[in-house]
């Protein structure tokens, strides 16, 4: 005996484990992670900091990544649809690893430490003003200047 059509349970195919479909993800960021680090490692290298001094290359990358972030977001939000890959290897793995809050903190430690901490103060309302004020300013004019292209 079967039951009747409206009490059947609806079979369903079974789901893939939750780390199978986010393997591409993690992989894509860790790749992207790895080639941001470097970008930054190399900014060290190019601009470095002495010690106790002020963190200007901490700041620019902070800054410059933001600004990067701004103009991607609207690129693949606004204007056209890229693979689902694209945002997390670039915008979490490269971007997150190009950018550097973690050591933003440790600069600031360092420069109170160091009997600097008007400096430390300075450098700590600067950068988050300064890096939302990089993703505002970039957002906003990738958007005015591919519209101007628009018409």
């Amino acid at each position: 005996m079967t039951a009747p059509e409206g009490l059947r349970v609806p079979v369903t195919a079974p789901h893939p484990s939750p780390w199978r479909a986010q393997a591409p993800v993690v992989a894509v960021v860790s790749l992207g992670g790895g080639v941001g680090a470097t970008a930054r490692y190399a900014a060290s290298l190019w601009w470095p900091t002495p010690s106790g001094n002020f963190p200007w290359t901490t700041l620019a990358v902070n800054i410059a990544g933001c600004a990067v972030i701004g103009v991607f977001m609207v690129i693949i939000t606004e204007i056209r649809t890229a693979h689902p890959l694209v945002r997390p290897f670039f915008g979490t793995g490269v971007l997150g690893g190009f950018t550097t809050f973690s050591t933003y903190a440790v600069d600031i430690q360092k420069l109170i430490d160091g009997g600097r901490p008007g400096a430390g103060l300075a450098y700590l309302a600067a950068t988050p003003l300064a890096a939302l004020t990089a993703v505002w300013l970039a957002a906003g004019t990738t958007r005015r200047v591919l519209k101007g292209r628009r018409r």
